[in-house]
């Protein structure tokens, strides 16, 4: 215990982030990075994430190392059976964390996959979040996780505020490079896009079937948008391609529609969204995005527990409470996904017309 005091009166030299996945938790997360740059200026911050969350954080100015933990290489040895090789490259990867001489490591994802990079990172000071899985004997503190609680990156501003940290301004910090921007702006141009035209991104897209919308809800929406001369952008990754093509092909009787699904590097779609007048999506890490974007956006939920508190202007929930709800990746509703089809076209449409301001039918 007096080790564990003396670690936290301590100036820390350097602080391990280490939130893994998943993209949209890896956003929320990221509000951390300034809470802990404005105390700790000084400190270097080393990231320890996932490659597809990896690939967010990358040349982020707050950051002063990414670590990517290469997983799958290693699954693949295994699966190969080159017992040896894989020993040897993990083993070189804990000397080269160690070698970051990490005084505080930060696990903001509370599983034992996250819990043991802490531990052998030899930090002397380590505060899990939520620590579960026996992550928590790995710890020498743990922040207690609030269930349910509606304010979004919650548990986050729980953490940081554990720590100290100013989080009266507590926001996702995901910014996007002028090369980005250019980027996603030639991809636009390419799909038709006139330079400042107005337009609604849509993100129907996630893992989970209980997360999604009804698709001929997104179609009645995309007539409404046509009221305004705003075309549709689809956005998401490229294992959504074949859904949104079929999505786009309907959309297109009635508005115009940018399919850019699976064409765009996870940052381009953060320049397109920043560039956005509205977005619409369901619970997943491109809707989050366009709250870290300070976009206009709406998030859609049923399954999942909502943020129903954004802690911002700009972002409003749409939900209709379910008896059954959350019943997050265990849905007792045999696909009915009732919760779903209770939030209708003409709800979000009214959320959408009092978030841009414009007055329409």
């Amino acid at each position: 215990m007096e080790s564990t005091q003396a670690a936290a009166n301590t100036m820390p030299n350097t602080i391990l982030i280490i939130r893994l996945s998943a993209i949209g938790d890896v956003i929320m997360a990221s509000a951390i990075l300034p809470a802990l740059k404005s105390k700790y200026p000084n400190s270097r911050l080393v990231w320890l994430a996932e490659p597809a969350a990896a690939s967010l954080l990358s040349d982020h100015p707050l950051i002063d190392k990414l670590i990517i933990l290469p997983r799958a290489q290693w699954r693949a040895l295994k699966q190969q059976k080159q017992y040896r090789a894989l020993y040897q490259a993990v083993n070189l990867f804990i000397r080269e964390l160690k070698q970051q001489k990490i005084d505080w490591a930060i696990d903001l994802q509370g599983l034992l996959k996250s819990g043991i990079w802490a531990w052998l990172s030899r930090a002397k000071r380590r505060i899990g979040l939520g620590s579960k899985e026996a992550s928590q004997w790995l710890m020498t503190e743990c922040v207690k996780r609030v269930a349910d609680d509606p304010r979004m990156c919650s548990e986050y501003q729980d953490m940081a505020e554990y720590l100290g940290l100013y989080t009266q301004n507590f926001e996702m910090s995901m910014p996007v490079s002028e090369s980005e921007s250019e980027a996603a702006n030639s991809i636009l141009q390419a799909q038709g896009y006139e330079n400042q035209q107005k337009f609604v991104v849509f993100c129907p897209f996630t893992t989970r079937a209980q997360k999604h919308w009804i698709d001929q809800y997104w179609l009645a929406l995309a007539k409404r948008f046509a009221e305004l001369n705003w075309p549709v952008v689809i956005l998401g990754g490229p294992s959504d391609a074949a859904h949104a093509e079929r999505l786009s092909r309907q959309i297109s009787h009635t508005n115009t529609v940018l399919n850019l699904t699976g064409k765009t590097s996870l940052k381009q779609a953060a320049s397109v969204i920043k560039q956005a007048n509205l977005l619409i999506g369901v619970d997943t890490g491109l809707t989050h995005m366009g709250i870290a974007q300070k976009t206009p956006t709406l998030a859609i939920f049923g399954s999942t527990f909502p943020y129903t508190d954004t802690q911002c202007e700009t972002a409003k929930v749409v939900y209709k409470k379910q008896a059954c709800a959350p019943c997050r990746r265990t849905p007792i509703c045999d696909g009915a996904f009732t919760c779903m089809w209770q939030v209708t076209p003409d709800m979000v449409w009214q959320q959408a017309k009092y978030v841009i301001k414009e007055k329409v039918s």
